[in-house]
């Protein structure tokens, strides 16, 4: 049985994706995390696996546009790796404290590991259309200037606002 009704069906257009943190934890706060996420999305472009369009990483959320031959494969495996480096990155900082978090709202059918860092799902909105792709850049980039941290899309540093505005961001993204 299905767990949502959101899939991914066209893998000829782009999506728009969230990834959640579990519980809305606000773990990605700490440069470190936030380079494990930004170092495996320039991996993942690297390789092909996927193109992405627009991103924003907040402190417990992020969203994406991206494209892929096999979409929901490679956002499953984003997740995977990134969850797995995240919480290695806190047993090395032996950060009891959000590792028993990780463990204490891990889902209870999860019988394979000890923790959970991201939610299940990735709420996937097929872009249908140059209009929908503009209003969901805008909603990316205005998510940080919406939650009061930023004047202007552009300022906040995990975002591909910059690119937007012919400035050099992070990571590359694709304008087209």
């Amino acid at each position: 049985m299905a767990r949502t009704r959101y899939k991914i069906f066209d893998n000829d257009h782009p999506y728009f994706l969230t990834c959640t943190i579990i519980d809305w934890l606000p773990l990605l706060t700490d440069t470190k995390v936030i380079q494990i996420i930004l170092d495996s999305m320039k991996f993942m472009q690297c390789e092909s696996r996927m193109r992405i369009f627009a991103y924003v990483i907040m402190e417990n959320h992020m969203h994406v546009i991206a494209s892929s031959d096999s979409l929901s494969e490679e956002i499953r495996k984003f997740k995977s790796f990134t969850a797995r480096s995240i919480i290695d990155f806190y047993k090395q900082k032996s950060d009891s404290e959000i590792l028993k978090k990780l463990s204490l709202l891990k889902c209870t059918y999860k019988k394979d590991r000890a923790y959970q860092f991201w939610q299940e799902g990735s709420h996937p909105q097929q872009i249908g259309s140059l209009e929908m792709m503009q209003q969901k850049v805008d909603y990316i980039h205005y998510n940080p200037v919406r939650s009061g941290h930023v004047e202007e899309p552009e300022e906040w540093q995990y975002s591909s606002a910059k690119n937007y505005a012919g400035m050099e961001g992070l990571i590359d993204v694709s304008l087209e």
